[in-house]
């Protein structure tokens, strides 16, 4: 992908086999609790007595937390504002490590394929797999995306 700002990318630069890894967001234990408590209040990831005598051995992020700070990373570092059209879904999301208070989290994003729509040829469809990544490098979430690119280009005469 060319190293131009996130505004300037369509359709025509999200290349397939392309690895791109960007962000960084540090995940604290009063992170942890507030989400939890607000969205998905199980003991592991808000009461950190009951998260210690569970098998994770203590206090643990929601895979949905997980999920939204994948988000704020993948928004603000591969989608366009100007040519993101947003996403009819995601694939085989998984959540095979736990998150824990003061891991360090960044994305990795290997675009998979691309193809221009032919319903609709002013845009196309990329589809990348998203892998979180721990301070360890060890995958925390992984998924497999698609999302509605606009094309910077008119479609080629047929």
């Amino acid at each position: 992908m060319p190293s131009s700002l996130p505004a300037e990318r369509y359709f025509e630069d999200y290349l397939p086999g392309a690895v791109h890894e960007f962000g960084r967001v540090a995940v604290s234990a009063a992170d942890i609790v507030a989400f939890a408590e607000r969205f998905d209040p199980q003991p592991f990831h808000v009461d950190p007595e009951a998260a210690r005598a569970s098998h994770f051995g203590g206090v643990i992020a929601s895979g949905w937390h997980t999920g939204g700070l994948m988000m704020r990373m993948f928004a603000e570092h591969y989608l366009a504002p100007a040519s993101s059209l947003g996403s009819p879904g995601v694939d085989e999301l998984r959540w095979p490590r736990p998150v824990r208070p003061g891991d360090v989290l960044s994305l990795r994003v290997t675009v998979l394929d691309t193809r221009r729509s032919a319903s609709r040829p002013d845009r196309g469809i990329v589809r990348s797999l998203i892998e979180v990544l721990n301070q360890q490098g060890e995958v925390v979430m992984s998924m497999r995306a698609v999302n509605l690119i606009a094309c910077r280009e008119a479609a080629p005469a047929g």
